[in-house]
């Protein structure tokens, strides 16, 4: 056996409906899409989803619950038990440095500072936000907070 010599079982196959041949094909004329309407012309039929011009459920339904501010400002969050952790005695707390240490991504972040953890060294934070738990954290220990907060 070759692999010309390969066929489908018999039965297995059908010849596909030519339509639209003449009428002595058994589908002719209408092409067996019956007669007038919508359905009977290329392309025609409703999308999947459609209700009769009622506005979808798809559409009815929101995708997510509540209401999304579009001017919404997205902070990046630092606790400042990270701070102690990576930031010597006296340093400055800012976007680039915070950049060079790798806790931020971007100089695009607006940064937050919180906080979460205990602070041991005396820091000067320059961020764009500082939470109040922060602000005690950072001059109990010696630090300050200066603007832009």
């Amino acid at each position: 056996m070759q692999l010309h010599d390969l066929t489908p079982a018999a039965g297995s196959t059908k010849a596909r409906k030519r339509v639209g041949r003449g009428d002595g094909s058994g589908r002719g004329n209408t092409s067996g899409r019956g007669s007038n309407g919508q359905k009977s012309r290329a392309g025609g039929g409703k999308g999947a989803g459609f209700e009769g011009g009622q506005n979808p459920l798809a559409m009815r339904l929101p995708k997510l619950p509540g209401f999304k501010n579009r001017n919404r400002l997205e902070f990046a969050p630092v606790n400042v038990g990270r701070l102690d952790a990576v930031f010597a005695d006296g340093d400055i707390v800012d976007k680039e440095s915070l950049i060079a240490k790798r806790i931020i991504k971007k100089s695009t972040n607006l940064v937050k500072v919180l906080g979460d953890g205990e602070l041991s060294r005396a820091l000067t934070v320059r961020v764009d936000k500082v939470s109040e738990s922060a602000v005690s954290k950072i001059e109990a220990a010696g630090g300050k907070v200066e603007d832009p907060c």
